[in-house]
């Protein structure tokens, strides 16, 4: 047992505790996606931003290079005769339900998908644009 702030952690959790928090923002994100894929539990927002925020800060993230690396595609819009078109596609690449996929098509500019490299960003823009969605990278 490891003993932090006068509280006793068992081994398991203290590892898995430090294991979260030097998660890189890919990497929880990626976690995120798979406890919903695969344990059908989809995690809070928050949950990714704490696991995440350690590592955006200090040293390191001044020493970052200027090209960008990570994207954010973002439905700005759609036509509205391809609408459930749209949503169908954005189901497909989230994993949303269906009414879930409906309210993030509805409230748009929403982000759709999240810290992907440049080559799925553009192929994602490109089929979501095909579809009848108006697509934004970020």
């Amino acid at each position: 047992m490891a003993e932090e702030n006068g509280r006793v952690w068992s081994p398991e959790v203290k590892d898995l505790g430090d294991k979260i928090v030097a998660l890189t923002v890919a990497k929880a994100v990626e976690l995120g996606d798979y406890m919903e894929q695969v344990h059908k539990i989809k995690p809070a927002a928050s949950a990714v931003a704490v696991a995440a925020g350690p590592a955006g800060g200090g040293p390191a993230a001044a020493e970052k290079p200027a090209e960008q690396t990570e994207f954010m595609v973002q439905l700005d819009g759609f036509d509205a005769a391809k609408k459930i078109n749209v949503i169908k596609i954005v189901r497909e690449i989230t994993g949303l339900g269906l009414k879930e996929a409906k309210d993030l098509v509805e409230g748009a500019p929403k982000p759709i998908k999240e810290n992907v490299s440049k080559d799925e960003a553009q192929k994602l823009k490109a089929k979501l644009e095909e579809g009848g969605a108006k697509i934004s990278l970020k």
